[in-house]
């Protein structure tokens, strides 16, 4: 086995996740943003909830995002990160929705108004 291939491959998924395959709290998207809280202590947690925390210390990243820096799956990201919230480690929150359109109606009105004062 090559140096390379056991520092890869040597923890299995459902050891990370303690067997479970989903977390606790199924409100994780990939575009959902999470944040760390830096007064939390990180003693007693596992090396890849330590790892997903100093990630998440410098701002808010989506759950996206922080699986591929972990270079984990999304599913074992989100049992990690579903881990963390119940502890008050971190806090997520939905990304910015986008912004609706205004009214066909008010845009008219408002060239209208516009036109008219010209």
């Amino acid at each position: 086995m090559t140096p390379a291939r056991r520092e890869r491959g040597l923890v299995r998924p459902y050891v990370v996740t303690d067997g479970r395959a989903y977390p606790t709290r199924n409100t994780f998207d990939l575009v959902t943003l999470v944040m760390a809280h830096p007064d939390r202590p990180l003693a007693g947690l596992s090396p890849e909830k330590r790892r997903l925390m100093e990630l998440c210390l410098g701002g808010a990243l989506s759950v996206a995002e922080v699986a591929g820096y972990l270079q984990l799956p999304v599913s074992v990201t989100k049992v990690l990160l579903g881990d963390l919230v119940d502890s008050g480690h971190i806090t997520t929150r939905s990304p910015i929705p986008t912004a609706e359109l205004p009214d066909i109606q008010l845009l008219q009105e408002v060239l209208d108004g516009l036109r008219a004062r010209l």
